[in-house]
């Protein structure tokens, strides 16, 4: 299979060595991507476009490309092409005959052509010949370049002839590694799962930085959402996960500070803590998912006051969105899912808060803060490797697995749809049923508590993970399923 991966247009208008640096680091980012389904991929790389040849023929392995091609910042769209060497007109519509001749009877259809290079014809020389030779020899019903039936594209690079046969949409943006990095505050909701993506959309490589208020099973959220993120969009690139603790910091808040203040409290001591990992990190920005006056501590003056905690630079990609299209992106990226089942706790710290804080009744709030407690957060903060995060939660964890499911016991498959999708879990006289990892958590008290349930997945690591977390919840009816 031959691909034609057009880039991102600002891409194309950079200077010729910022263009070339893109490119090459956006060639380098698909060989990461696709290297564990064909190591021996070739991607090249000219002006405005890459291509990729692949000599792997397996359709289920061949779709699983497109799918992770279409979630690579840097590609607007890619088409799906056979080459041939450039022929007079009449060698290029037997080529185009060979392809679309089936499909043409009777219909309406147009011929597209784009062209590159030094030729003696123009691109629309190609159409009125192609069109007029495709309609005779075809049985078309007639020409429409409006609104065709069927759409003939061809490309034409220098001594090159290309017949596409399908486009593939890409999400644009520029290459992961071609800008600089940033720290994203993490909670697992809407609004951060977003502000993540939209900066690793637009090149930037992002670390995730989650702050523990007090809730495994918060913790274990945000960890699979930000996997979920990394491995769509940002496998190219390993990125880190750091989860600082930060129960005893709300302690001290609650204990400490007027009730007004503790929302605003609470942020500062956040970019606080994330400004110290940045600088270890020697990372120059910070991304929260903050909206004006969303919720009472992101007015502006109170994002001015907050924002005086740091002097790092921090970035608010949805400062002026509307929570219902935050909502509607996390739909589209794949985390709306998960923020729906999501704990959420930064929203319960304070009942009457303030929307104008004021800088010196800020200072005498923060005078009675211990700083020794964020001292403490700060040491005790993890960071992983984005890639080892879920396997690193549940290496610690014994839960009893059992290898055969008996009559009258539920499988839980608890596997993301798509995986549910494409190879379904069947078990002769078992009942099955699909509860995907994100909801596990909310929905398993719908769920009859006199039956026994195995919990499965391909690994048996998130299946440990939410079995150990149900248990400790108090369902003794829980275990985990691992065929042999």
């Amino acid at each position: 299979m031959k691909l034609i991966v057009k880039v991102f247009p600002e891409i194309t208008i950079k200077s010729r060595p910022v263009r070339k640096r893109f490119i090459r680091q956006l060639a380098k980012n698909i060989r990461v991507v696709l290297k564990d389904l064909d190591p021996k991929v070739v991607v090249d790389g000219v002006w405005d476009n890459l291509e990729l040849v692949t000599r792997i023929e397996d359709p289920k392995v061949l779709r699983e490309m497109t799918d992770r091609l279409s979630c690579t910042p840097g590609i607007t769209h890619f088409l799906q092409v056979d080459e041939y060497p450039l022929g007079d007109f009449d060698d290029i519509v037997a080529k185009c005959k060979a392809h679309f001749g089936p499909q043409l009877a009777g219909k309406m259809f147009a011929v597209k052509c784009k062209r590159g290079g030094k030729h003696s014809f123009s691109s629309m020389d190609v159409d009125r010949y192609v069109g007029s030779q495709l309609r005779q020899q075809c049985g078309a019903a007639g020409i429409d370049l409006r609104n065709p039936e069927v759409e003939v594209r061809i490309e034409i690079r220098d001594q090159r002839l290309f017949v596409i046969h399908n486009q593939h949409q890409g999400i644009g943006g520029y290459p992961l590694g071609a800008l600089e990095q940033t720290l994203v505050l993490m909670s697992g909701g809407f609004d951060s799962t977003v502000a993540a993506y939209q900066m690793m959309r637009r090149g930037l490589m992002t670390h995730f930085c989650f702050f523990n208020l007090g809730g495994r099973a918060h913790e274990l959220g945000v960890m699979e959402v930000a996997h979920f993120l990394w491995k769509k969009y940002g496998s190219s690139h390993r990125v880190l996960f750091i989860s600082v603790p930060f129960e005893e910091v709300v302690g001290e808040i609650l204990g400490k500070v007027d009730n007004s203040y503790m929302g605003v409290t609470l942020k500062r001591m956040m970019l606080r803590a994330a400004t110290h990992m940045a600088d270890r990190l020697q990372i120059d920005a910070l991304v929260t998912g903050e909206a004006i006056s969303q919720v009472s501590s992101q007015t502006l003056p109170n994002l001015s006051i907050i924002d005086s905690a740091t002097e790092k630079l921090v970035l608010r990609p949805l400062l002026a969105s509307h929570k219902q299209d935050i909502i509607d992106q996390a739909y589209q990226i794949g985390t709306a899912e998960f923020a729906k089942h999501m704990p959420e706790y930064c929203g319960v710290i304070s009942v009457n808060p303030t929307t104008h804080a004021k800088r010196h009744r800020m200072e005498h709030e923060e005078k009675q803060f211990d700083m020794a407690v964020l001292e403490r957060a700060i040491e005790r903060a993890r960071l992983v490797s984005i890639d080892e995060v879920i396997d690193e939660l549940g290496q610690d964890i014994q839960i009893e697995e059992v290898s055969e499911a008996l009559a009258g016991q539920v499988v839980i498959d608890i596997r993301h749809p798509d995986a549910q999708e494409d190879q379904p879990l069947e078990l002769d006289g078992i009942e099955v049923k699909a509860m995907p990892f994100y909801a596990l958590n909310s929905r398993f008290k719908e769920l009859d508590n006199t039956r026994q349930y195995l919990l499965y997945c391909d690994r048996g690591v998130m299946s440990r993970l939410h079995a150990h977390h149900l248990l400790s919840e108090g369902h003794a009816n829980v275990r985990v399923y691992r065929p042999t």
